[in-house]
């Protein structure tokens, strides 16, 4: 990946869709991050957080705005410049920078908690920005990842059926014909992950605790009562908590250094 400076269109498809949503309505969001964290990590003035990819940067806004220190990491210079006009509306100046996960320099044990929602999809080189994550983190510390699952029926990345499935080659070419050639500079998954590729890859790198979305579950609130039901019989039923992980919309981690 590229910091591109002229405007993208992906970036602008983004924005309006997403420009006027009123930073409270983010909130339950921001809360059910902090659910997960809270049971690997005690939250206070003094935790240290980075977001990897902040997209409007409702995240380090919220955190600033409720007295948390949250360093936010974006490559597109319009969604650095948006979070930081925004803002000005809450009277606060985000932590946000332009960066590329590939390559930023993170300082070596600097933060207890790394979060990235929707981002590793779109990272060339996943794994090299995975041992930068892994660097940076404290002793201690945990990933939050949130990701593509490949073998989703419909993919939250683009709508169209069974896109996920699609060869890469073919999804660049669907998405290109349909989106314009600057989507290869921004916004195109490169990577459409499965569970055992992720848990391969974080126990390769070094990670001492691996669950996956099924194993963090329940304590953050699994929705329904049929939902609370999948959970806790897929966690006793190896094919269950395989057909679920295989075909649920997205790919889910929490990993501790």
């Amino acid at each position: 990946m590229k910091i591109h400076s002229e405007p993208l269109t992906d970036v602008s498809r983004y924005l309006r869709k997403t420009q006027d949503i009123p930073l409270e309505e983010k909130r339950a969001e921001y809360e059910s991050y902090l659910r997960v964290i809270r049971r690997f990590v005690n939250i206070g003035p003094g935790t240290r957080i980075l977001e990897i990819g902040t997209g409007t940067g409702w995240f380090p806004l919220l955190c600033k705005v409720n007295g948390l220190s949250c360093k936010g990491l974006e490559i597109s210079p319009e969604l650095v410049e948006h979070a930081r006009i925004s803002g000005l509306a809450y009277g606060v100046t985000p932590d946000v920078e332009l960066g590329n996960i590939e390559e930023a320099d993170l300082p070596a044990s600097s933060y207890d908690v790394v979060i990235a929602n929707s981002v590793f999809e779109h990272v060339e080189h996943w794994r090299e920005a995975l041992r930068r994550v892994l660097r940076a983190l404290k002793p201690g510390g945990m990933l939050f990842l949130i990701s593509t699952n490949r073998f989703s029926p419909v993919s939250s990345e683009y709508r169209f059926p069974l896109y996920g499935w699609l060869p890469d080659r073919w999804r660049y070419r669907l998405r290109v014909a349909r989106q314009g050639p600057d989507i290869m500079k921004l916004g195109i998954d490169f990577n459409q992950f499965t569970y055992p590729q992720l848990r391969r890859a974080f126990a390769e790198l070094g990670f001492s605790r691996v669950l996956d979305r099924l194993e963090i579950a329940e304590p953050i609130g699994a929705g329904r009562a049929w939902k609370r039901w999948i959970v806790r019989v897929s966690r006793d039923n190896v094919l269950l908590k395989w057909a679920v992980l295989t075909f649920c919309d997205s790919t889910i981690f929490v990993c501790v250094k």
